[in-house]
């Protein structure tokens, strides 16, 4: 009775702590964003976009959002077939999407290949179909391409990661086209900020933020919290 006991708690935890547990919390979300101000509306037009995927967007956003010469993060759905995907089928593994997020940045101030650097630097691409806590096709390594050059920025980055052995498994991250972002319900947008004392964010998403801050120190922006 008592290992029953022991192995319902772990699995309490497990799920209390994966990425997939906020459909048990959508209730709990839902009521969360009508308390939210609205979006401001920003004019992004005059920055370039790089689109990554890798695990949970809550966390994913967070990283990027602490980068120098980065201007906006949103979250959302990308790599998959189906048109205009909502958060329960994505996040439900129902979709051929990936939870992803684009990038604006001032390439004066951060080059793509730093942003590919960032991408790299702050996941396990080594983990198939999986980051962390979070497990299925909606949590993929996803390095999408707009074009030859950033292509050739990521693969040449994969073979100068692989040559130095900085992982101990083979990187399967997916090389992607990119074709279309469909941003994802207001309420996932800034996510670990407005809810910090989230159980996900507090033992998945901040970790994960801390851990990428202390390995590059010097990509962040001087108000990264």
């Amino acid at each position: 009775m008592r290992i029953v006991k022991v192995a319902l708690l772990l699995s309490t935890i497990l799920i209390s702590t994966s990425c997939s547990s906020k459909n048990n919390t959508k209730k709990e979300t839902s009521t969360e964003a009508k308390a939210e101000t609205k979006t401001v509306i920003q004019d992004l037009s005059s920055y370039e976009t790089a689109y990554f995927a890798s695990g949970c967007f809550w966390c994913v956003e967070a990283v990027f959002e602490s980068v120098k010469g980065v201007k906006e993060v949103i979250s959302g759905y990308a790599g998959g077939k189906e048109k205009n995907p909502t958060y329960e089928q994505v996040g439900s593994g129902n979709s051929t999407h990936a939870e992803a997020v684009v990038v604006y940045y001032n390439p004066k101030q951060v080059s793509y290949a730093t942003l590919v650097k960032v991408f790299f630097g702050s996941q396990d691409p080594t983990t198939l179909n999986r980051q962390g806590p979070d497990k299925g096709t909606q949590y993929r390594s996803i390095a999408f391409y707009k074009n030859k050059q950033e292509q050739k920025i990521i693969t040449d980055y994969i073979a100068k990661l692989t040559k130095e052995k900085v992982f101990s498994s083979k990187i399967v991250t997916e090389i992607t086209p990119f074709t279309t972002f469909y941003k994802a319900e207001d309420y996932h947008q800034d996510y670990e900020k407005k809810h910090p004392n989230n159980p996900y964010i507090k033992n998945v998403s901040i970790p994960r933020l801390n851990r990428f801050k202390s390995k590059f120190p010097e990509l962040l922006k001087k108000d990264s919290h």
